[in-house]
C-alpha cells in the first residue's frame, strides 16, 4: 500500500463517512475498480480518523453528556445531557449487536459490487422521499427515547455496504420528524461508540506504518471540515443532492460491474 493510496482513501473516508453516501461502499469500490490491494484493517483505521473528528468537533458536547450521564445515575440529577447520554448508550446496543452478527456471518455475501450498487440506489430513493415529506418537528435536545432507540436500531442496516450508517440514521430521524441538522448531529454522536468498539476489536491487526498514520490524519482533517459543512448546510438545505448522487453512483457501479 502506498502513501498516495492512503491519502486518497483518507479523503474518501472523511467525505463519505459523515455524508449520507456510504463510506463502506466507496472504500470497497475504489480499490476494486483500480485493482488496489488494501489491507482489511485499513477500513477500520480510516474510520478511527473520522471518529477522532467527531470527538474533537463535539468535545464539549461529549464532556457534558458524560458528566450528565454520571450525575443522573449517581446523584439522581436529571438533565438534557444526562438523558441524551443514556439514550445514546441504549440505542447503540441493539444496532451494534445485530450489525456485529451481520458483519461476522454475512459480510462476504454482502460485499459485492452489484449489491452495493443496488443499496446505493434504493437508499438514495428512500432518503429523498422521506426527507421531502417529513416535518421539522423535533430538535436534538427534545428527541424522545422512541426516536433515539429506533434510529440506533436502524444502524444495523449500515453493515450492508452502500446503505450508509449516516444515511440510514439520518433517514430514520427524518422519518420521525427530527429536523435535518439535529438528525445529522445525533447520527454523528451515535456512530462514535460502535466505531470505537470496532477500532478496539481490530486494534491487534493494525500495522502502524506511514500509510496508516497518513490515512488516519487525512480522514480526521477532512472529517472536521465535512462535519462543519454539513451542519451549516442542513440549516437551510436538504438531502436531495446526496440522494441524487447515490442513485447516479449506484447506476454507474452496476453498469461498470456488467461491462467489466
Amino acid at each position: 500500500m502506498t502513501i498516495v493510496q492512503s491519502i486518497i482513501l483518507g479523503i474518501v473516508q472523511g467525505l463519505t463517512e459523515l455524508l449520507p453516501i456510504s463510506s463502506s461502499a466507496h472504500l470497497f469500490l475504489i480499490p476494486w475498480a483500480l485493482n488496489w490491494n488494501i489491507p482489511e484493517y485499513f477500513d477500520v483505521a480510516l474510520h478511527f480518523g473520522t471518529l477522532l473528528a467527531i470527538g474533537i468537533f463535539f468535545f464539549k458536547d461529549w464532556i457534558q453528556l458524560i458528566v450528565g450521564g454520571y450525575k443522573q445515575v449517581v446523584k439522581k440529577e436529571k438533565s438534557t445531557e444526562g438523558r441524551m447520554f443514556w439514550y445514546i448508550v441504549i440505542a447503540t446496543i441493539p444496532g451494534g449487536a445485530i450489525g456485529f452478527l451481520l458483519d461476522h456471518f454475512a459480510q462476504d455475501l454482502l460485499t459485492r459490487p452489484l449489491i452495493i450498487g443496488i443499496a446505493l440506489i434504493v437508499m438514495g430513493i428512500i432518503l429523498y422521499i422521506v426527507d421531502k415529506n417529513s416535518k421539522n418537528e423535533t430538535k436534538y435536545e427534545n428527541m424522545t427515547f422512541k426516536q433515539t432507540f429506533l434510529i440506533g436500531l436502524s444502524q444495523a442496516l449500515a453493515f450492508i455496504p452502500g446503505v450508509s450508517r449516516s444515511g440510514v440514521t439520518m433517514t430514520t430521524g427524518r422519518l420521525m420528524g427530527v429536523d435535518r441538522e439535529s438528525a445529522a448531529k445525533y447520527s454523528f454522536m451515535l456512530s462514535a461508540p460502535i466505531v470505537l468498539a470496532a477500532t478496539v476489536y481490530k486494534f491487534k491487526d493494525f500495522v502502524f506504518n506511514i500509510p496508516f498514520f497518513v490515512g488516519v490524519l487525512v480522514s480526521f482533517l477532512v472529517g472536521i471540515v465535512v462535519i462543519k459543512f454539513l451542519l451549516q448546510y442542513l440549516k437551510k438545505g436538504s438531502f436531495k443532492g446526496f440522494a441524487i448522487y447515490r442513485v447516479i453512483i449506484g447506476i454507474a457501479v452496476i453498469i461498470f460491474y456488467f461491462v467489466r
